[in-house]
């Protein structure tokens, strides 16, 4: 398994967890940490889930999964998007 880091790329409106441009949390599986302690938030979370254990696993270069580069969180107005980034 690869660590994953999620860092906030964009911001639509008021992130209510208070996220900012630049805040990181990381997975290495099975555990999402945050970084600099900033929350973790449930619904954002929530969204990244599905991706994060198979973003994190090492794949064959044509898994459709290497070509998820952002992820967002569910709202629909106030909408935060992440990047994802493998190291490892």
């Amino acid at each position: 398994m690869k660590e994953v880091t999620i860092e906030v790329k964009s911001i639509k409106g008021y992130c209510s967890a208070g996220y900012q441009l630049g805040d990181k949390l990381t997975f290495r599986d099975p555990v999402v940490t945050a970084v600099n302690g900033r929350p973790i938030c449930l619904y954002a979370l929530a969204g990244l889930m599905p991706y994060l254990s198979a973003f994190g696993r090492d794949t064959d270069k044509n898994d459709w999964i290497n070509g998820i580069q952002e992820l967002q969180c569910p709202d629909p107005v106030n909408t935060v998007v992440f990047s994802l980034k493998r190291s490892g």
